[in-house]
């Protein structure tokens, strides 16, 4: 690295990568032996920018005949240095050499915590490790089909330059797993036996979802307290710029955005009650009470713009089905309440024959505003697009988590979409029950609104008969499991 030559103003060091701490010592050993000190060397990095920290250096500098003495470094440095050199701070590797240069001189340099060279590096090791921690808790996998089997991909921008860093402990965690990590800077791939890396990717390299994500939203969803919310502690530990990365925080805005409201409803209401008539039903009530009231001011999608209302699901509490329907109609938008037109009255026949009593049962819609297309005067039902049921998904999914019924009933594609994540054929679906991620069971039948589109008088009353079929088994069930 250093030879016998001509005077030179300044030592150029180029080093593989951004993080390559080995290349760093080996030169900076070089230089340190050599004498050379830290204003007469500018580090770069292999197609990037020099760091600039030494300045202009004079120029009768000589780098010498050749390298002197070997010497030891406490292990506390190496430690150091290995951190350290992953920040994006341009200047670090000058610094580190700085400090290297005072250990030659002084082994126990770095015990002084007051020299602002080791403050500052010591501050840049604390966020190079805090950085990684980020990415420990913070990296999520989406299941991948691809050929010779699944491969779990996760997108995640770090601050520093961690990846490589931190690949082992991904490696020893997820040992079995084939998986990629994929970042802006460089991206890691391990197939069970080796790690290989690949160049940095985009956002739109990875992928946005998998069922299992499914299942952990429901889950994340319904273990959420409103009452234990601290936003400023949980944004601290938990960074606004990890959640689009992460499957549960995309329910965070929502959750927290009416918890405050219900915990107030909750405490003033329970405030006001007699402790002789507190009750777990009293609580139900309450926090459905809430629950109504922040969605009637929902604006989770555009379709708030153009309803007249939020139509919220109504019933008994303790009701053991929950029918879901689609969404509201025009009468039902009007009124303010589920299942009263057309389709409704078809409903009510239904369950009498079948022998439900509506009354008993808990009804809501998928969607709870309502949908249409103007034609003249006339507003014509149009189907909720999937962005639509998932935004509105939180909320059938917080009625179900007060009511706990014994089988939830899905009326139609769209509420069976809104209840399991997928999109599913009714035909197949309708002949057996589903389980749902938070372990309740799942009916699905046809909408009312579809027998009534029915032209064919004879398809219509097999239809008919079919639905009140699937009606009297869910009646049948909901007894067995009492």
């Amino acid at each position: 690295m250093l030879r016998d030559g001509p005077m030179i103003d300044v030592l150029r060091i180029t080093l593989p990568a951004e993080d390559d701490f080995e290349a760093w010592r080996d030169a900076a050993r070089g230089l340190a032996e050599a004498g050379v000190p830290a204003s007469a060397v500018v580090w770069q990095v292999e197609g990037g920018d020099a760091d600039l920290f030494g300045g202009d250096v004079a120029p009768e500098l000589n780098p010498g005949p050749g390298p002197g003495p070997s010497f030891a470094v406490p292990r506390g440095f190496v430690d150091l240095a290995k951190s350290a050199i992953c920040h994006s701070e341009p200047e670090r590797f000058a610094l580190l050499y700085a400090l290297l240069l005072k250990l030659k001189g002084n082994k126990r340099a770095l015990e002084d915590r007051a020299d602002p060279l080791v403050d500052r590096i010591e501050k840049l090791a604390k966020e190079v490790r805090r950085d990684v921690h980020k990415m420990h808790a913070f990296v999520r996998f989406r299941e991948v089909a691809e050929e010779g089997g699944t491969r779990f991909v996760a997108w995640f921008e770090p601050d520093h330059h961690i990846v490589r860093h931190t690949a082992g402990f991904f490696v020893r965690r997820f040992t079995t797993m084939r998986w990629s990590i994929l970042t802006p800077e460089v991206c890691i791939h391990w197939d069970g036996v080796s790690l290989t890396e690949s160049p940095g990717a985009t956002r739109a390299d990875a992928p946005n979802g998998d069922p299992v994500e499914e299942t952990w939203k429901t889950y994340y969803a319904s273990i959420f307290n409103p009452a234990r919310v601290k936003i400023k502690a949980m944004t601290k530990e938990m960074p606004k710029k990890y959640w689009k990365n992460m499957p549960e925080t995309a329910l965070v805005a929502g959750l927290i955005a009416g918890a405050q409201a219900r915990e107030a409803v909750m405490i003033e209401a329970s405030a006001a009650m007699p402790k002789a008539q507190a009750s777990a039903g009293d609580n139900v009530q309450l926090s459905w009470d809430a629950l109504r009231d922040e969605a009637a001011g929902c604006t989770r999608c555009e379709l708030h713009r153009c309803a007249t209302q939020t139509v919220f699901g109504e019933g008994p509490l303790d009701a053991k089905i929950i029918f879901v329907g689609e969404q509201p109609g025009d009468q039902e938008d009007l009124a303010g309440r589920p299942f009263i037109g057309p389709a409704g009255q078809l409903f009510d026949a239904a369950l009498e024959k079948a022998g439900i009593d509506r009354s008993t049962t808990y009804v809501t819609n998928a969607v709870k505003h309502f949908k249409f297309v103007l034609r003249g005067k006339q507003r014509i039902h149009a189907r909720p697009d999937i962005a639509e049921i998932d935004a509105c998904r939180w909320w059938q999914e917080q009625e179900r988590g007060l009511i706990r019924p014994a089988v939830t009933v899905a009326l139609g594609a769209t509420a069976a979409r809104s209840l399991t994540g997928k999109t599913l054929t009714i035909t197949k679906a309708r002949e057996a029950p589903l389980v749902l991620a938070d372990g309740g069971e799942c009916w699905v039948t046809v909408h009312p609104s579809y027998l009534l589109r029915i032209p064919d008088e004879q398809r219509r009353r097999e239809e008919r008969a079919l639905f009140v079929r699937d009606l009297m088994r869910i009646r049948e069930r909901v007894v067995g499991l009492a």
